[in-house]
């Protein structure tokens, strides 16, 4: 998931958080604008207001008598999104707008943004931004307003409005339940563990690290794999997969910790869909290539593959012999890795319903994820199945699931143990992780980070972790998510070691109180094998159409737990604190929400 900055911020803006393209049909400035004024509409209101007026708030936060009217939307956090810029490649993002454009989603796209400008029709809004693209590598509002083909600009605030509620709703909708999944998941016994040793501490063994090339004839495909070996070793094959535009180093320190445990560890990289072949393709790049369809069916069929190769090597390799255990293997994936694992695991890939789903969703409403399993639904079959028997255990963090498996995760019959991050903008947690922990029917376990996000696994080591430098996607990197990593290393050597005969010493850092005890102040860690009925009611009232439940008896069930009605208040606090921008915009949509309680209430 790494794609952001070798696309240019521009691609992410379409497929996730609020983009300057959207913010700048609310307001706009610069000294040599095309657009002289801009007309603000709310309902029957219309103020006229000149731009330089807008151009003098951005520089010295006077706000003149046209602008009072909007006092409470000009805040010091709107000044500064106001003058926000993004650095982009001209080229790169101009064929991937041109190759966007031509698809369906992006004649939809253009649609809705065209009904927050009255005057506006999808052409002038193509225009605009093809020009846009041509002349500047600043993607902002005035680079947007200087190219817009009127003089002056028409915007219906309220549109603006119910478009920025639409955008990513289902990460939106994950926000809404934080809380009750902190409280819900809470440890409530006051049982404490003293245990012997700490497993998120290095093992006693040095370890050996190995590179490798293997080369699939069948697929014309060259595998690069890194081999992490301890002198003494046990237990079952630890196979990682990478998610989308990563590499095989992304989870190195995991690897590096169950090898100094005795565990041999084999980390893959995918050629098709790791960073090196989006750097391949960036010049030349389309929309529908970004992620190409064959991926969904080229990654499980990598990991057997290598299994293949391995078991080869265990056999005649006097360096590997004996330490590539690939009769028992535990898969662990990230992201896009995540959907590997669950391929592998069992459960087939069911490509009508998530067809159904891409079709139906407003490319405004998709999360990053969301767009990325669309690109499967181009594949020619209705199911496809890859389970491999060898997969005995199954770990994914932050996995890309949403549709791709309909309803066949039921098919799993393999321990799975999956982490969610609450603060998740890439794989929201509702519809990626929560909904499909229900299907899963053998044994599994749940494991929150309250405050984490998409790259708080990443090893800081990586060359290639640029995802937590985008200026849109808030991401907890660094020092504040060591926490995140140290759960990592102890909940996965712990859930690794029930394939061995040392499964009694590791019990006990599988349960909820040893999992809370690493919490930090700003990251709270739950873990639960069942989801809270709270939760499963939420999950239910955001699948309206699937169930059929209707709203008010959903208010009822939820009676006890604080009213249903809590959440949609919440929604309010979600749009003034936003936790998928960088610059927070905290009191941007304030008076529109309180004015437009109807439009709210249809969106809820």
């Amino acid at each position: 998931m790494k794609f952001l900055k070798l696309l240019s911020p521009f691609v992410f803006n379409i497929v996730g958080g609020i983009s300057p393209i959207l913010l700048s049909l609310f307001f706009g400035l610069s000294p040599t604008l095309a657009a002289e004024n801009i007309i603000l509409q709310v309902g029957l209101l219309r103020q006229k207001i000149p731009v330089e007026d807008l151009q003098k708030f951005v520089e010295t936060q006077e706000i003149s008598t046209n602008l009072k009217p909007y006092n409470a939307l000009l805040t010091s956090k709107t000044q500064k999104v106001l003058s926000k810029s993004l650095k982009i490649d001209p080229l790169i993002a101009k064929q991937f707008l041109t190759d966007l454009l031509k698809s369906d989603d992006g004649k939809r796209l253009l649609h809705q943004i065209s009904q927050a400008l009255p005057d506006s029709n999808p052409s002038e809004l193509k225009s605009a931004l093809n020009l846009l693209l041509k002349e500047t590598n600043n993607l902002s509002i005035i680079s947007f307003l200087q190219t817009y083909p009127k003089e002056t600009v028409t915007i219906d605030i309220s549109k603006v409005a119910i478009l920025a509620v639409k955008m990513n709703g289902s990460f939106l909708h994950s926000q809404l339940i934080n809380s009750e999944l902190d409280k819900n998941f809470k440890d409530s016994s006051t049982t404490k563990i003293i245990p012997n040793f700490d497993p998120t501490s290095p093992g006693e063994q040095a370890i050996s690290i190995e590179t490798d090339v293997l080369y699939d004839r069948s697929r014309d495909r060259y595998i690069t794999l890194d081999i992490y070996t301890a002198k003494k070793t046990h237990g079952p094959l630890v196979i990682m997969s990478h998610g989308f535009a990563s590499d095989r180093r992304f989870l190195r320190y995991l690897a590096r910790h169950l090898a100094s445990y005795g565990i041999t560890v084999v980390s893959i990289e995918h050629p098709g869909s790791d960073i090196h072949a989006l750097i391949k393709t960036a010049t030349g790049i389309k929309f529908s290539q970004i992620l190409p369809s064959e991926e969904f069916i080229d990654r499980p069929q990598d990991i057997s593959f290598v299994l293949n190769q391995l078991t080869l090597l265990n056999k005649k390799n006097r360096q590997f012999k004996g330490k590539l255990n690939t009769k028992k293997v535990s898969m662990i994936g990230h992201s896009f890795g995540g959907y590997t694992a669950l391929a592998l695991g069992g459960a087939s890939l069911d490509l009508k319903t998530l067809r159904r789903f891409c079709q139906k969703t407003s490319p405004l409403e998709r999360s990053p994820a969301d767009w990325l399993q669309c690109a499967a639904g181009e594949l020619p079959y209705p199911q496809r199945t890859f389970k491999d028997n060898r997969i005995k255990q199954i770990i994914v963090f932050n996995p890309i699931i949403g549709e791709l498996f309909g309803n066949n995760l039921s098919q799993i019959k393999v321990p799975t143990l999956m982490l969610s991050a609450s603060d998740d903008g890439i794989t929201p947690t509702i519809s990626h992780q929560l909904k499909p922990f229900q299907q899963l029917s053998t044994e599994k376990y749940m494991v929150m980070a309250m405050g984490g996000t998409h790259m708080s696994i990443s090893d800081l080591n990586s060359m290639n972790s640029v995802m937590g430098q985008s200026t849109l996607v808030r991401e907890v990197m660094g020092v504040k998510a060591e926490p995140v990593r140290q759960l990592v290393k102890g909940v996965s050597l712990a859930f690794i070691q029930q394939l061995t005969p040392q499964k009694s010493q590791y019990e006990m850092f599988l349960t909820s109180t040893y999992i809370e005890s690493l919490s930090q102040e700003n990251l709270h860690f739950r873990m639960g094998t069942q989801l809270p009925m709270s939760v499963k009611t939420w999950i239910n009232v955001t699948n309206m159409e699937k169930s059929k439940v209707r709203l008010s008896s959903i208010k009822s069930k939820l009676a006890p737990l604080h009213n249903i009605q809590r959440y949609f208040i919440n929604a309010r606090k979600l749009f003034l604190q936003p936790q998928y921008s960088t610059e927070k915009l905290n009191d941007l949509f304030t008076g529109l929400l309180h004015n437009h309680d109807d439009n709210l209430d249809k969106w809820s």
